[in-house]
């Protein structure tokens, strides 16, 4: 592949994954004022309480995904470049 053209598939998947997040995390509940009622998010909330006694575990899957819903700078950048290597990997496709 043209590196141009590995180059712009590398941007368009950070820019993508930086755009996307966000809007797959409050579809699925992950608001930056919490877990949204009734949502997926909420779901995983509870079973993951139920899984682990009754609290959610910090570093886990629910923690992480509420912690990316505020999405820090060090969140942002680590979505950028998660999308640009999947981005550089689509590059390999024709």
């Amino acid at each position: 592949m043209d590196p141009l053209m590995k180059a712009a598939a590398i941007g368009a998947g950070a820019l993508g994954a930086v755009v996307l997040a966000p809007v797959a995390l409050a579809a699925a509940g992950f608001t930056a004022a919490g877990i949204a009622a009734g949502s997926i998010g909420a779901k995983m909330m509870s079973t993951a309480a139920v899984a682990n006694g009754g609290g959610v575990a910090a570093g886990g899957l629910v923690a992480g995904l509420q912690a990316m819903a505020g999405l820090s700078g060090a969140a942002t950048a680590a979505v950028a470049g998660t999308g640009a290597a999947v981005g550089w990997l689509a590059s390999f496709f024709r």
